[in-house]
């Protein structure tokens, strides 16, 4: 089954120092770039997704800034695509469904910030479109968030949105283990 890789938002403004801060960004973006190491060493498909913040208010990724630029640790190599998009879900308003089908693939592995959110809405999508998903659970970050008064630990959400999508959406793993089971 033709497979390509798919790292979403790892960007400046999510890393120490960043306008938006995620816990664990630099551990997930070292798992990410160990994945995306075996796929360039395969020479399978790559592609990067990049969040330009167009919603009137944003206070990250705005375009212009170093934030919004992919970060270095997973920094796309001239060959290898970058899609733009302004919503969670890559596939919205993007050429990410195009581009896979143009090169016939048919497996997508995951690996990307926020969890909860952009992480969570592609794959869905991507689930819904007929693609099968595994997601590198190390290779992703998020942060804490509050609903109704409860501080949710960062640790959780993540845990939460893995969680969510295995066994109907994706199959979810660490690295090693995505990498032995698509090649192994």
């Amino acid at each position: 089954m033709k497979t390509a890789l798919l790292l979403i938002d790892i960007q400046n403004d999510y890393f120490p120092g960043g306008r938006f801060e995620l816990s664990g960004a630099n551990e997930a973006a070292k798992a990410a770039g160990l994945l995306l190491a075996d796929f360039r060493e395969r020479k399978l498909p790559v592609i990067h997704v990049q969040h330009i913040s167009n919603r009137q208010g944003a206070t990250f990724f705005l375009p212009g800034t170093d934030g919004v630029n992919i970060h270095e640790s997973v920094g796309p190599l001239e060959m290898e695509t970058v899609i733009q998009k302004n919503f969670p879900n890559s596939f919205r308003e993007t050429e990410l469904r195009n581009i896979l089908e143009k090169h016939g693939i048919k497996r997508i592995a995951i690996s990307g910030m926020m969890s909860h959110m952009c992480v969570n809405s592609t794959t869905r999508a991507a689930f819904d479109f007929g693609y099968h998903c595994v997601v590198a659970h190390d290779g992703c970050a998020t942060r804490s968030l509050a609903f109704e008064g409860r501080e949710l630990p960062a640790d959780y959400v993540h845990a939460v949105s893995m969680a969510g999508l295995e066994g109907v959406y994706a199959d979810v793993t660490k690295v090693e283990q995505v990498i032995d089971n698509l090649f192994g």
